[in-house]
């Protein structure tokens, strides 16, 4: 066979047949990578995050902090933890935007400063992670709330006056001695607002931020409600925790998988499971031989032929003469009575009824290989007389 035959057989895709099946994903690739960044592009301007007070986003609270202005209230926005602690005193709000973002350390040194500050510290759909320090005493359910609107149901004054108000989310029960239990779902308050243990301050503890955003302020009574509990002091400090605080690197003594969420380490996990499934489907799984077609139909005398041209390129006469003389005898075997496994054994094949002097036969059969062309022919001629001469007789 030739080296152009072998290369159309071969079964292994090229380069262009990969890409043109996968030119398709590659593209669509291309375009999400493209699209979101022209779209990170065109939200990188002066657009901030949510809650953010400075933000006139759907989600963002800049209405919430202009109609505190109108009253008097300053509305002040810090990054890092050493800001929030500072801002702390008797005549100041502190919002905390995203209580669970902080790390462990970071709450246990907002608490410090906060719970004989004498003023208000205000906590936005914190959930276990940040409640057992930021608020002693009071858990989150497992189950939110399936309602958003929810009536007030408690002597609170500001919750009174609000009325009916979007606070459902984190459902919370508390052990806080005093502390007033608003806006119930399914008996469990929304909203929790704990007195200190000392002096005028508290802590207000609200399970969903709805109140806060532009597109809902104007609903029920969440402009109302918002107002009261971010305007009960002069100055509000709104803290939004960001990763660029430096105070939050400080791991102290816990190792790297202590520092990555429960999240990410199940995710992790999934991921495994799923690449080993995917393994399993797509391994190689021993079994029973499939016929398969072949990509080129090749006709037997084209395979002699070209395996032929081989040997007679590689000189290897040997081999060719070897293949003539195992063939010759393995079809003369049957003929004369001795078994396939005996074809191969001159003791019992030249014996069996074969005609002839024992010695030529044995040459023939068994001698050693031709020295040229012209002799490797002629061992060929001969023993396709001698099988023809066989199967006469």
């Amino acid at each position: 066979m030739t080296e152009a035959t072998l290369t159309s057989t071969s079964a292994s895709p090229t380069a262009r047949q990969v890409w043109t099946r996968t030119r398709g994903i590659v593209l669509a690739v291309v375009v999400l990578l493209a699209a979101a960044v022209a779209i990170a592009a065109i939200r990188s301007g002066a657009q901030h995050g949510r809650l953010d007070p400075r933000s006139a986003d759907p989600y963002g609270s800049r209405a919430t902090a202009e109609l505190l202005g109108d009253r008097g209230v300053s509305t002040r926005v810090v990054t890092t933890l050493d800001e929030a602690r500072s801002a702390a005193g008797a005549d100041t709000t502190l919002l905390v935007a995203a209580p669970d973002l902080l790390t462990d350390h970071q709450q246990a040194d907002l608490r410090a400063a906060t719970k004989n500050s004498g003023g208000r510290t205000i906590l936005i759909a914190p959930d276990s992670p940040s409640l057992g320090t930021l608020a002693p005493g009071v858990t989150a359910d497992p189950a939110i709330s399936f309602r958003s609107t929810l009536s007030p149901s408690c002597d609170l004054p500001a919750a009174r006056r609000a009325g009916s108000a979007d606070t459902g989310g984190i459902r919370y029960s508390t052990s806080a001695p005093g502390a007033d239990v608003c806006y119930p779902s399914d008996g469990l308050p929304t909203l929790l607002r704990i007195p200190a243990a000392t002096g005028n301050g508290d802590t207000v503890v609200l399970g969903a931020p709805d109140i806060l955003y532009n597109n809902r302020l104007d609903k029920q009574g969440n402009a109302s409600l918002a107002l009261q509990l971010l305007g009960s002091r002069p100055h509000l400090v709104w803290y939004l925790p960001s990763l660029s605080d430096t105070s939050a690197t400080d791991a102290g003594k816990k190792t790297f998988l202590d520092l990555l969420p429960s999240g990410w380490l199940w995710g992790t996990l999934q991921l495994f499971i799923a690449a080993g499934l995917a393994a399993l489907w797509r391994a190689r799984r021993l079994g029973p031989l499939v016929p398969e077609r072949l990509p080129v139909a090749i006709r037997a005398s084209e395979t002699v032929e070209g395996r032929a041209r081989l040997y007679r390129k590689a000189n290897a006469r040997d081999r060719a003469a070897t293949a003539l003389r195992s063939t010759t005898r393995t079809r003369l075997a049957p003929l004369i009575g001795v078994s396939p496994a005996q074809a191969h054994a001159p003791e019992a094949l030249l014996p069996a009824r074969l005609d002839g002097d024992g010695q030529a036969l044995h040459a023939l059969l068994f001698g050693p290989p031709p020295s040229d062309d012209a002799a490797l022919i002629s061992l060929a001629d001969q023993l396709d007389a001698l099988e023809r001469e066989v199967r006469r007789s």
